[in-house]
């Protein structure tokens, strides 16, 4: 079989397609166990939501807010982590890999709840917030009802300050 000179022959096509799937299967488990373990070591802010002080991690990048809880099996009561996004926009959330119940707090840029969605581990159900905000904070599911807090209530703390 002859070919036109520059033109590649099928032959180092599939050589170079077969280096690149070796390359990848070498690397894949690299990638694999990054995203299996929890996210323990993120920036932590104190927040407050009426005389209750809660100790979060911050998830500000897309990678941190992708894995977000994932992952963990136990939280202390007064732990969560607050997602921050770069603006409001209508933010949904689901639990895949997630092994805890939580509470999600959808919370304006002042501070404010505009709506809470409790989820099961395991699901990918969407829990969304009724309007866009820039912020979500995830508790251990059940914490916002046995502190009295509701849609309507104020969070406080450094990323609600900067925004008044």
């Amino acid at each position: 079989m002859f070919s036109k000179p520059g033109a590649l022959s099928l032959g180092k096509v599939f050589q170079a397609l077969a280096g690149a799937l070796a390359l990848a299967a070498l690397l894949s488990p690299l990638c694999v166990s990054a995203q299996d373990a929890p996210q323990m070591n993120l920036q932590r802010v104190k927040l407050s939501a009426g005389m209750h002080l809660i100790d979060a991690q911050v998830a500000l990048t897309p990678e941190q807010r992708q894995i977000g809880l994932m992952f963990r099996k136990e939280m202390p009561q007064q732990e969560g982590m607050i997602f921050v996004f770069e603006q409001a926009s209508q933010q949904c959330f689901w639990m895949k890999n997630t092994l805890l119940p939580l509470t999600a707090a959808f919370v304006a840029d002042d501070g404010t709840i505009v709506n809470l969605a409790d989820m099961k581990p395991q699901t990918t159900d969407p829990h969304c917030s009724a309007r866009p905000v820039r912020y979500v904070l995830e508790m251990n599911k059940g914490w916002f009802a046995q502190k009295g807090i509701k849609a309507g209530s104020k969070l406080g703390g450094p990323p609600f300050e900067a925004r008044r």
